[in-house]
C-alpha cells in the first residue's frame, strides 16, 4: 500500500517570508495545496486590503486560496484547519516568539504539527538567501514611525538592492521582522513568469503608509 505523502497549509500574505517558508517546506517533501489568508481583527492589514491581487499570486502558483475571518476566534480557526486533513501548519516567523507560540497552539488544537522553516535564522543572511533563491519582492507598506513612505515600491531583486536599502536604513531589520515594512513577491520559483506591480494609490492607516496596487503579468 502506497504511503500517503505529507501535506500542509501555509499562512499566506503574498510577502517574502511566507512564500520562502513554503518554498523550504516543499523542499522537505511537504505538499502544500492550501494557502491561508487571515482577515485580522487588530487593525488594517496592507496585504488583506489587496486580497484580490493575492488571488492572482495563488493562481500563478496553482494553489487554493482560503480566507478565514479571525472574528470567529482561535478555536474555530483550529477546527477549520483540522477539517482540511493536512499534517502541518506552516508559517514564516523568524524570532517573534509570541506569534511562534500562537502558531504552535493553533496547530496543537488542530491536532497537526507546526512548521517554522525560518525560525532563528540571521535576518541578513536570510534576506540574502531569499534573493539568491530567485525571489524578488517589493515594499508595499512602511511603518509610519520606522520607515519613510518614500520607500514604498522599492524592489529587492539583488544583493546590491538589499545592501543599498540597509546602508540608507541601518536601523531597519533586513527582512522587516519587527513590522518596519511589508512586501509582495513578484518573482519566485513558484511562478512561470515575473509579475509587475502597478501602484494605484497610497493610503494611510493608524500604523502604516501602504499601497493599493495591481499585479500584472510581466
Amino acid at each position: 500500500m502506497k504511503e500517503r505523502s505529507l501535506s500542509g497549509i501555509a499562512l499566506f500574505s503574498g510577502g517574502k517570508d511566507c512564500l520562502y517558508a513554503q518554498y523550504l517546506a516543499e523542499a522537505q517533501g511537504i505538499t502544500i495545496p492550501y494557502l491561508l489568508v487571515l482577515k485580522t481583527t487588530i487593525g488594517t492589514s496592507p496585504h488583506y486590503e489587496n486580497v484580490n491581487e493575492l488571488e492572482k499570486i495563488t493562481r500563478a502558483m496553482k494553489r487554493e486560496l482560503l480566507i478565514f475571518d479571525m472574528r470567529m476566534g482561535d478555536h474555530a480557526l483550529a477546527e477549520f484547519i483540522s477539517s482540511l486533513n493536512v499534517d502541518y501548519l506552516i508559517a514564516g516567523d523568524v524570532f517573534l516568539e509570541d506569534h511562534f507560540k500562537w502558531i504552535t497552539r493553533i496547530a496543537k488544537k488542530a491536532k497537526i504539527k507546526a512548521l517554522e522553516p525560518l525560525w532563528g535564522k540571521n535576518t541578513f543572511e536570510l534576506a540574502r538567501e531569499i534573493l539568491t533563491s530567485d525571489f524578488e519582492y517589493t515594499i508595499i507598506a512602511t511603518h509610519k514611525e520606522k520607515l519613510s513612505k518614500e520607500w514604498l515600491g522599492y524592489t529587492f531583486s539583488s544583493i546590491e538592492d538589499l545592501e543599498y536599502f540597509l546602508q540608507a536604513n541601518p536601523q531597519i531589520d533586513p527582512i522587516g521582522e519587527f513590522g518596519e515594512f511589508h512586501t509582495i513577491v513578484l518573482k519566485s520559483p513558484f511562478f512561470k513568469e515575473r509579475l509587475k506591480l502597478r501602484k494605484l494609490s497610497i493610503k494611510e492607516s493608524e500604523k502604516y503608509w501602504w499601497m493599493k496596487f495591481r499585479l500584472v503579468r510581466g
